[in-house]
């Protein structure tokens, strides 16, 4: 953000002479050639390195682009079903996308983000009572303990690529590669997704991998989850004021796996009404 949007226009000037004026047609030419998402993070990163600079006395007092009215993206409301992921996952391993097809799995399972897949390490892997393969983790955007519990057919495609790595990988190294044998990173876990996501679905289709996440609250919903027990799968707080809240509902495996229980049931239910519409 700082070297598209912001160093080219304020880079080489004082922060104390940047004005409201400025800052309003810095925001307003974004907005109308890249569209509100991009303006929105432009603005945000403003903002974040203005509140650093203040603290470095680089600044006035108050930030002038607190006079500028942000608009909001619209949040992303794209699921995908249990189907189609199985169907990405197939279409992965086919192809040769083997590190791709047990990320996937586990996005799907865990509902963890992508950031948080392709960071996952062996040191991180455990198991549940009932020998199932899990992770435990610090969510990489907010710093949130969470656990994230694989079915058995996802820990067969896990078990399967690390047998077929034919490596044995050290604690803090990424587990999940990609074909040339690297840790994936966020350009080539979107280029390889990309490749199978039109290879499986056709070149129409946009979803992303983050909405795997989505979706699993959507079934875990639909399967009368309770608050807690989806606030423990997701590694979020049921309100992001109730600081108590957090104390009361920790993360625990017996959250985790009523969040797991109720996206069975959402599932089912979903299925239901699909074939019914």
């Amino acid at each position: 953000m700082w070297r598209k949007y912001i160093g080219p226009i304020f880079g080489d000037r004082p922060w104390r002479a940047a004005s409201l004026e400025q800052l309003d047609r810095w925001y307003a030419s974004i907005l109308a050639s890249k569209g509100v998402r991009e303006a929105h993070r432009a603005m945000k990163i403003w903002r974040a390195l203005f509140v650093v600079a203040t603290a470095m006395h680089k600044t006035v007092a108050i930030d002038p682009s607190s006079g500028i009215r942000r608009k909001t993206p619209r949040p992303r409301t794209a699921v995908w079903s249990e189907g189609e992921a199985v169907r990405l996952i197939k279409g992965a391993w086919r192809m040769d996308y083997r590190g791709l097809a047990a990320l996937l799995a586990i996005a799907w399972d865990s509902q963890f983000a992508p950031i948080d897949c392709r960071s996952l390490t062996p040191a991180q892997m455990t198991s549940t009572k009932d020998k199932r393969i899990a992770f435990a983790v610090d969510r990489a955007k907010t710093g949130a303990p969470a656990i994230g519990t694989l079915c058995k057919r996802s820990q067969r495609i896990l078990e399967a690529y690390l047998a077929g790595i034919g490596v044995e990988l050290f604690p803090n190294v990424p587990i999940l590669r990609n074909r040339s044998g690297g840790p994936y990173t966020k350009e080539t876990l979107n280029k390889d997704f990309a490749k199978v996501r039109a290879a499986v679905l056709g070149d129409a289709e946009t979803r992303k991998i983050m909405d795997m996440r989505r979706s699993g609250a959507v079934e875990a919903m639909a399967g009368d989850v309770d608050d807690g027990a989806l606030a423990a799968k997701m590694a979020n707080t049921i309100s992001q004021a109730a600081e108590l809240q957090r104390t009361y509902l920790p993360v625990d495996p017996v959250s985790v796996a009523r969040a797991d229980a109720a996206r069975l049931r959402g599932r089912t239910k979903l299925r239901s009404e699909n074939k019914t519409g």
